[in-house]
């Protein structure tokens, strides 16, 4: 018989569209999705032992950012060969933990097979791998369903490790692959993991261009819920309900260019979306909105001198932040795209792979080596509160929530705040 809470599911996801509790972190790049969190009274100065609350030891390997929901706190990560799923409380105790099959390792040294981020819309969480496993669990960590994309629709083919995370949107969980030759979006019924709707988004391009590891963006364009992904050279607008193509803006490999797969997703602002692409040499604005080819109509502004590849910029109150791999950051004029200022945090022989949070003034900027920035900024400059030392690598991006800073590193969770 099935159970109760894969019943409520669908009315949840059918009542709020993924819409979470503001005090929680449902996804990978926060409430909205857009690496905003709202302001608080979060730590500007940490270390393992300063202002740390507690730490949790992970059993496995993994990149994923945790998610937050009411008492509980969600990570992935492989243990003993297996995809997993932990859940801890906010006393860093582990609730539960769960196995969902045999994981698929990462290639690159950071990477791992789990690199997705969960998502979940309040009663139920959804996970997916680098093994193309998706799951849906309830809170008490067991399975409603669970399915695999690679075996339903074909082998991964990305040269390196699965980047993207799931979304909800349109009442439904939707997933964007997007790699060397048949891309796709299809999006999984709530309930069951049933496929509702798959879309092709394949373009011609060269080699390694069409492959994308950025996360869909769910806003309201128009008065109309969209779906903005970012890959294979397009930007393109899809409803979130069928998965139709609503318009697409091209231009951004005009010479097309083989090489030039994309990593960081685009901040959104103002109805604008800031895009970097060319391996961190090129960023440029799009106004988002329209039907069909909006590539001449659309496109706000390019430069040409700047750009990042893995982390995302971030966005917010008409200004752009965009922190580049070595630390460099770019204060911009979301509607211009001039500098407002120009400035950098502390470089080392590492590089800064997490993509950046902007929690009311304050910018938390995480170094591959486990160094974390906090920056205060401000349309005139900024100021370097702290450069914190957590003594162990840092991929995943940080998790500002309830006055409290959550960091996944290679080996722990750390919860950080004042006592």
């Amino acid at each position: 018989m099935m159970k109760l809470s894969v019943v409520l599911l669908a009315l949840v996801f059918l009542g709020s569209s993924g819409a979470a509790f503001a005090d929680d972190w449902p996804q990978w790049r926060g409430p909205q999705g857009n690496g905003v969190a709202a302001a608080g009274d979060f730590p500007t100065s940490f270390s393992p032992t300063e202002n740390l609350l507690w730490k949790a030891k992970l059993p496995g390997k993994g990149s994923s950012t945790p998610v937050v929901s009411g008492d509980l706190i969600f990570v992935t990560c492989g243990v003993e060969g297996e995809d997993s799923v932990l859940a801890y409380n906010w006393d860093g105790e582990l609730v539960w933990q769960k196995s969902l099959g045999e994981e698929r390792a990462g290639k690159h040294k950071n990477a791992s097979g789990s690199n997705s981020s969960p998502i979940t819309d309040g009663k139920n969480l959804v996970v997916y791998f680098k093994s193309g496993t998706v799951a849906s669990l309830d809170y008490a960590g067991e399975v409603n369903w669970q399915i695999n994309l690679q075996e339903k629709f074909g082998e991964d083919t990305l040269w390196w490790d699965l980047g993207t995370s799931p979304v909800f949107a349109g009442g439904h969980i939707v997933i964007a692959v997007m790699q060397e030759g048949a891309s796709y979006v299809v999006a999984l019924k709530p309930e069951d993991g049933g496929v509702a709707w798959k879309v092709d988004r394949t373009f011609p391009v060269e080699k390694e261009s069409g492959q994308a590891y950025t996360t869909p963006y769910l806003t309201t364009i128009e008065g109309r819920e969209t779906l903005v992904i970012w890959g294979a050279d397009h930007l393109t607008g899809h409803d979130p309900k069928n998965g139709e193509r609503l318009w697409t803006c091209g231009g951004f490999n005009p010479e097309d260019k083989p090489m030039w797969r994309v990593i960081a997703s685009p901040a959104f602002s103002d109805g604008i979306a800031v895009v970097p692409y060319g391996r961190a040499k090129f960023t440029a604005a799009v106004r988002l909105g329209t039907r069909g080819d909006i590539t001449s109509s659309a496109r706000l502004w390019e430069r040409t001198d700047i750009g990042a590849d893995c982390p995302s910029p971030v966005a917010s109150g008409g200004r752009v932040y965009l922190v580049s791999d070595r630390g460099k950051i770019h204060c911009l004029d979301i509607h211009t795209g001039k500098d407002l200022w120009v400035d950098a945090i502390p470089r080392a022989s590492t590089n800064y792979y997490s993509s950046p949070i902007l929690a009311g003034d304050l910018l938390y900027c995480a170094r591959e080596d486990g160094v974390v920035a906090v920056v205060r900024v401000s349309g005139t400059g900024m100021e370097l509160l702290s450069s914190n030392d957590m003594g162990e690598s840092i991929i995943a991006a940080p998790v500002p929530v309830r006055d409290r800073l959550l960091l996944r590193g290679a080996e722990h969770i750390f919860c950080l705040g004042a006592r």
